[in-house]
């Protein structure tokens, strides 16, 4: 199996209480091959940006050194204020990122829509 490799778009769009989100559209896989991709991304965000929405609807694949990339964004996301909601994953995921502990850094949504409607 050839791996795919981890692209991050970035859009952002208006909160129902008008500040932005700041959308990172994840795609490909995510493995340890894609720091640069993922922590690279994260970092390179302006200092204004305090909502964040991570969209795994496009990943074809997310193994253990994946999500580990996962957790450390988050917890910089944390320690710099920044509030993040996450949709767009498989029911199997939603259940490992449960397990894990990732829901103490970001709550997970079935759709954008209702991942923004969380930001409040």
């Amino acid at each position: 199996m050839s791996e795919l490799v981890t692209r991050v778009t970035i859009e952002e769009i208006p909160s129902a209480s008008g500040g932005p989100i700041t959308v990172l559209r994840f795609s490909g896989d995510i493995t340890s091959a894609s720091q640069p991709a993922i922590l690279g991304t994260y970092e390179g965000l302006p200092d204004h940006v305090k909502h964040i929405l991570l969209d795994f609807s496009k990943v074809e694949y997310l193994n253990s050194s994946g999500i580990a990339l996962v957790i450390q964004m988050l917890i910089a996301a944390s320690k710099h204020g920044q509030t993040i909601r996450t949709f767009g994953l498989s029911p199997h995921f939603q259940k490992v990122f449960t397990m894990v502990g990732i829901t103490k850094y970001t709550s997970l949504h079935p759709d954008q829509a209702s991942a923004c409607v969380a930001f409040g």
